[in-house]
C-alpha cells in the first residue's frame, strides 16, 4: 500500500517555509517620482514628448540600479496645462508623499503649482516651462532644463535686426499669458536695438478673427509677422493667410515645435522660422537614447530628449548625493555638473540649466532643421 499523506505533509512544510522565508526578506525599495503634464487639452502632444522621455529614463536608470539603489516608479497625473488643475495635482504629490516631480509642461501650470511644492520642500523640475518668473523667484527646489522666453526674444529680436531690419515687421500675441509675455519681451528687445515693428496688436485666434487679421496684415504691407502662438493656433493663422493669398515670412517660437504645426499650417509652413532649444538629438551624449526611441519606431523630437533630462538630472544627483531625499538632491543640482543627455550640464543659482540655449530653425517638408547663417 502506497501512503502518500507524509508526502502531501512535506510539500506543505516545504510551502510553509519558503513563504516565511520570502516573507522575512525586505521589500525593494522604491522611490516615485511624479511626473505632470498635459494628457487632455491642447497641448498633449508636448505633454506626450516629455513622458515618453520619462518613462524611457526610469526604465534606464532602474537598469543600473535605480536611485541610491531604490526602484524608480513613476506617479503620472494630468495637469491640461491649466493653473487650478496644476495647483490640485502638486497637492495630489504632498499628500501623496511624493518628493521629486518632473513638470509641468506649461509656464502657467509650473508657476502655479511651484509654489505648492517650494512651501512642501518638494523639488520640481520642468523640462519645457519657459517663463523666466518661474526661477527669478529664486525657490531653492525648482529647476528647469530647457530655455528661458527672456533669452529666448533677445534671439527672436536680434535675427529680426539681423534678417528683417528694412522690411515691414509685425509682431502679434494672443491672449494667452506665454504669448502675451513673448511678443512683449520680443518687441521690447528689438526698439532697443532700433529697429520699430511696423505694427503690433494682440488679437482673439478664431477663424474669424485669422482671416480678418491675414488680410489686415496684407493691407498694411507687412513683410515678416512675428507671432508668440501655440502649434494650434499660428499654424492655423498660417494656413488661413495663405488661402488669402497672404505669404509673409513667418517667424514663431518654441511652441510650434511640434508636428502639429506643419499638420495644420500645411504646405504653408515650408519656410517658417522659429526658435527653440538647441537640438539634444544631434548630441553625441544623446546618440543611445535616440537610437533606443528608433529602435521603437519613436523619432526622438520636440521635448522628449528634455523629458530625459529632466529625470536624468533627479537620478544624477540622487546617486551623487546619496540619498532619494529633495533637500540634499537640490543641494546638488545646485552645486555640482553632471554629464546628461544634454552634455555636461550645472544649475545655475536660480535653478536654470547651464547647457546652451535658443537656436534659429526653419520648417520644411513637415519638419524642422537647424536654418543656415546669413
Amino acid at each position: 500500500m502506497t501512503v502518500r499523506r507524509p508526502l502531501a505533509l512535506g510539500a506543505a512544510c516545504l510551502a510553509l517555509l519558503t513563504g516565511l522565508l520570502v516573507s522575512a526578506l525586505p521589500a525593494a525599495a522604491e522611490v516615485k517620482v511624479g511626473v505632470a503634464v498635459p494628457r487632455t487639452g491642447p497641448y498633449v502632444v508636448v505633454g506626450e514628448q516629455v513622458l515618453r522621455g520619462v518613462e524611457a529614463a526610469a526604465k534606464d536608470a532602474n537598469a543600473k540600479g535605480g536611485m541610491n539603489g531604490e526602484t524608480i516608479v513613476l506617479d503620472v497625473q494630468d495637469d491640461s496645462c491649466d493653473s487650478n488643475q496644476a495647483v490640485a495635482v502638486a497637492n495630489h504629490y504632498v499628500n501623496s508623499g511624493v518628493r521629486l516631480v518632473v513638470g509641468h509642461v506649461c509656464s502657467n501650470a509650473s508657476l502655479a503649482a511651484s509654489d505648492v511644492y517650494a512651501a512642501n520642500g518638494i523639488v520640481m523640475i520642468t523640462a519645457a516651462s519657459v517663463a523666466a518668473k518661474l526661477t527669478d523667484r529664486g525657490l531653492p527646489t525648482i529647476f528647469r532644463v530647457c530655455g528661458r522666453d527672456d533669452d529666448q526674444a533677445k534671439l527672436s529680436a536680434a535675427i529680426l535686426a539681423e534678417r528683417f531690419r528694412d522690411r515691414k515687421i509685425a509682431i502679434l500675441s494672443d491672449l494667452s499669458p506665454a504669448s502675451r509675455t513673448l511678443a512683449a519681451a520680443t518687441k521690447d528687445n528689438l526698439n532697443r536695438i532700433g529697429v520699430n515693428e511696423a505694427l503690433a496688436t494682440a488679437f482673439q485666434p478664431t477663424d474669424a478673427d485669422d482671416a480678418a487679421l491675414a488680410d489686415r496684415l496684407k493691407g498694411a504691407g507687412i513683410d515678416v509677422v512675428y507671432y508668440g502662438g501655440d502649434a494650434q493656433e499660428m499654424g492655423r493663422l498660417v494656413r488661413i493667410s495663405a488661402e488669402r493669398g497672404f505669404r509673409p515670412q513667418w517667424f514663431g517660437t518654441s511652441a510650434i515645435a511640434t508636428p502639429d504645426f506643419a499638420k495644420i499650417a500645411g504646405p504653408a509652413s515650408n519656410g517658417v522660422l522659429m526658435t527653440f532649444y538647441l537640438d539634444p538629438s544631434r548630441k553625441p551624449e544623446a546618440q543611445g537614447v535616440v537610437a533606443a526611441f528608433k529602435a521603437q519606431g519613436i523619432e526622438a523630437d520636440g521635448s522628449m530628449i528634455y523629458g530625459y533630462a529632466a529625470l536624468q538630472a533627479l537620478v544624477e544627483a540622487g546617486n551623487f548625493a546619496h540619498t532619494t531625499e529633495p533637500a540634499p538632491i537640490a543641494k546638488a543640482l545646485h552645486s555640482e555638473r553632471f554629464d546628461l543627455v544634454l552634455g555636461s550640464v550645472g544649475f545655475d543659482a536660480k535653478g536654470d540649466i547651464t547647457a546652451q540655449g535658443y537656436v534659429l530653425y526653419v520648417w520644411r517638408d513637415g519638419n524642422f532643421t537647424p536654418a543656415k547663417s546669413n
